[in-house]
């Protein structure tokens, strides 16, 4: 699906491809008909990335302090990394939004599919076509509101909460600084409750609408216009209630906030506007200055917007979610009106250029829709009653096809050595592969290919490679190169696989294979198409001489076995590049690869169902497999467990016995005979060094590849499912090619 992004670092906006987020427990899956731009806070979201990185400092002292605070805990060049990561990734934009209900999670009976519901948030209701949103943030749309005027519901909330804040009562006089859109409908919402509104901006064309959606009087806030009309409705007394729905760096709404109230009025600050308050105004009358957070009570709790508990309504009156549903009913009704703000509506793919306009000037908008097209690309309003319970999907394992002769396997004297290219050296190259390369026999490193010079160059004096270059084509089209390592980023690992084949090369590719199915098919057409099947994905566990002596202990098995693996990830540093789901997968799809296949391995067998859970932040996943032969496995992936526990934890259970792997260290088969390794006091061996040496074995010999083809897609096929099961709510059968 695509979804608007930025850049914090850059202020680059794109529209991203990014993976469907799965339908959790406690929430809906939504498409999106309708998003909004707040030209208020988004814009000011858009102008502080492009700033100067002093800009940025000098427009967030809150996070400059806690800058401050880092530097002094983890020292300057750690908290520089750290800030540097975090800066440098894609954020999303938007919190307001109304779409389809797609999907249902557990839990959940107040909607269904198919149904209207406006959705808030700024993590949950984004300008993205498909957006997961827990219970307590979505509202179900009145019949006969439009979707486009439903899509203001959290702006609505938010403009609805402050005025709440006020408690504005029935003939009250009231004052609204700033007349976008969170003002604008403040004034309609003052209006409806019987109170007089003066509107203060200095933009005739705002004050103008203002003036059409209920306030007696508008009128440019350094002008004696405004203080006229306030003192004839007031019999100059003051106003009762001061919004400050303005923002920027100046102080005036403050000021002006503090000469037109009356004695022991009241102050509401809605918006972001500077807040130095002139002690003594503000001490003379006694002014009660509120602040209004956002769009009600529940809002930044996550045990009400996550977790689904409600405030008890004797205790609460008016939650968030509560607020919002009841703005939807004023819509409804015509007790506010949000056609008026519509200032334009854009379709969704030109996002980019219509914020780019809205930041240039060349757009001037109270507010401006995003349209969605529905599934089938009809517009989204249409699309609603043809969305449909979504069956239990199925996905094909793609064939390996061998056309032609295999690729030739040079002719090599026995004590000529296998020469190697590695494409990438970062951490995982230089730490867990290139030490057990660089002083082994038989084996020459003739290039390193990174895409910056002063890498390859490093890795060319670390490890002895015999050249360094940025040129990949010349090391393709080198025939002195046996064999190509893939060792980059995850987004990049099928396309140069599928280029090393086609070139005639061995390959061996670090997990993930491929983060998509078609990049998994481009693979397999490249093998199919060059007759080149030397391919071998870095799934090292397999290899590990301690699971491997285990496993023989085991001995062989007459029945169905239960698994229980338990992969206690831990958390990432902020700012790792694993964390960029939009362009490198989500980490399950990195990493998962390498479970799957151990158990697939410990079985004998290729998964043919896949089923998946997920938390609530999407974070810890339960991933069930179902082998041919009746096994079971259950893969644990959790981040939120103690570091001090082992990461990897793994149990096998079949015709009596059970076999047992400590993270690597220990190995036990308790059965008829017991049986324990000796406990490991230093490294963990994970099985690099027996991969490398059989992968190099079959590049020298031209004998079979250490793993089959056909496992590594089966293994590849059902890590990529897990996403699908997760999105579906249901297990995926792994069907055989058609």
């Amino acid at each position: 699906m695509k979804q608007v992004v930025q850049n914090y670092k850059s202020g680059e906006l794109t529209v991203l491809d990014v993976p469907v987020p799965g339908c959790k427990p406690g929430g809906v899956l939504v498409r999106s008909a309708y998003s909004l731009i707040s030209t208020g806070t988004e814009l000011m979201k858009v102008s502080e990335a492009g700033m100067s990185m002093l800009g940025k400092a000098r427009s967030r002292p809150d996070q400059v302090a806690k800058v401050m605070q880092s530097v002094a805990t983890d020292g300057v060049p750690a908290t520089y990394r750290k800030v540097m990561g975090r800066l440098d990734s894609w954020t999303p934009l938007g919190y307001s939004l109304c779409g389809v209900v797609e999907q249902v999670g557990t839990g959940i009976d107040d909607v269904a599919v198919g149904d209207l519901v406006a959705c808030a948030g700024n993590e949950h209701a984004l300008h993205a076509e498909l957006n997961w949103v827990p219970k307590n943030l979505y509202a179900r749309v009145p019949d006969g509101l439009a979707p486009r005027h439903a899509a203001f519901g959290t702006v609505g909330a938010i403009a609805l909460q402050g005025v709440r804040r006020g408690e504005p009562q029935l003939g009250d006089v009231a004052l609204v600084v700033g007349l976008g859109l969170i003002g604008q409908l403040v004034v309609q919402l003052l209006a409806a409750s019987g109170v007089r509104v003066v509107g203060a901006d200095p933009d005739p064309a705002r004050c103008e609408l203002g003036a059409r959606l209920g306030a007696v009087a508008c009128g440019d806030p350094a002008s004696a216009a405004v203080a006229t009309a306030v003192a004839e409705l007031s019999g100059g007394h003051g106003v009762d209630q001061v919004y400050l729905a303005a923002g920027g760096g100046s102080n005036e709404p403050v000021e002006l906030a503090a000469r037109l109230s009356r004695d022991r009025g009241r102050v509401v600050d809605i918006g972001k506007c500077r807040l130095d308050l002139p002690w003594n105004a503000y001490y003379e009358k006694e002014l009660d200055v509120r602040f209004s957070r956002s769009y009600g009570p529940g809002r930044y709790d996550p045990e009400y917007e996550l977790a689904g508990r409600d405030y008890p309504i004797g205790y609460v009156r008016w939650t968030e979610r509560r607020n919002l549903a009841c703005f939807l009913d004023l819509l409804a009704r015509g007790s506010a009106d949000a056609e008026p703000l519509v200032s334009h509506v854009a379709a969704f793919d030109d996002a980019v250029e219509t914020y780019r306009r809205l930041s240039d000037g060349d757009l001037k908008a109270v507010a401006v829709l995003f349209r969605y097209p529905g599934p089938a690309g009809q517009p989204a309003d249409a699309a609603a009653p043809e969305l449909t319970v979504p069956a239990a999907p199925e996905v094909a394992v793609p064939a390996v096809r061998r056309r032609g002769a295999a690729a030739s396997v040079p002719a090599r004297a026995a004590a000529a050595p296998v020469r190697l290219a590695f494409v990438g050296a970062g951490n995982y190259a230089s730490s867990m592969l290139l030490p057990h390369l660089a002083q082994r026999d038989g084996v020459a490193l003739s290039t390193v290919v990174t895409t910056t010079a002063l890498s390859a160059a490093n890795a060319k004096r670390k490890f002895g490679f015999a050249e360094a270059t940025t040129d990949l084509d010349a090391v393709l089209g080198d025939p002195a190169v046996d064999a190509v390592f893939v060792v980059t980023r995850h987004s990049s690992h099928a396309e140069l696989t599928r280029r090393a084949l086609l070139a005639g090369k061995a390959v061996f590719v670090e997990k993930p294979l491929a983060l998509t199915e078609d990049e998994l098919a481009g693979v397999l057409a490249a093998v199919e198409e060059s007759g080149n099947d030397r391919l071998q994905v870095g799934f090292n566990r397999r290899f590990a001489p301690l699971l491997r002596q285990a496993r023989k202990r085991f001995g062989a098995r007459t029945g169905p076995a239960s698994v229980r693996y338990l992969v206690n990830a831990g958390r990432l540093a902020h700012g790792s590049w694993y964390l960029r789901q939009g362009t490198e997968g989500s980490r399950f799809t990195g990493e998962g690869g390498h479970f799957i296949d151990t158990v697939s391995w410990l079985l004998g067998g290729d998964p043919v169902s896949v089923y998946a859970v997920a938390t609530p932040d999407n974070e810890d996943l339960q991933v069930v497999l179902r082998y041919p032969d009746g096994s079971t496995a259950t893969l644990g992936y959790v981040t939120s467990g103690s570091p001090g526990f082992p990461k990897e934890t793994l149990d096998l259970v079949a015709d009596g016995k059970v076999l047992r792997l400590d993270d690597f260290v220990r190995a036990s088969v308790h059965g008829p005979k017991r049986w324990a390794s000796p406990r490991l006091s230093r490294t963990r061996d994970k099985g690099q060094r027996t991969e490398l040496a059989a992968f190099l074995r079959a590049v020298r010999t031209g004998g079979p590849m250490p793993v089959p083809l056909e496992s590594l897609a089966a293994t590849t096929a059902a890590t990529l499912a897990v996403r699908t099961a997760l999105v579906a709510g249901a297990p995926v059968t792994l069907a055989g090619p058609r």
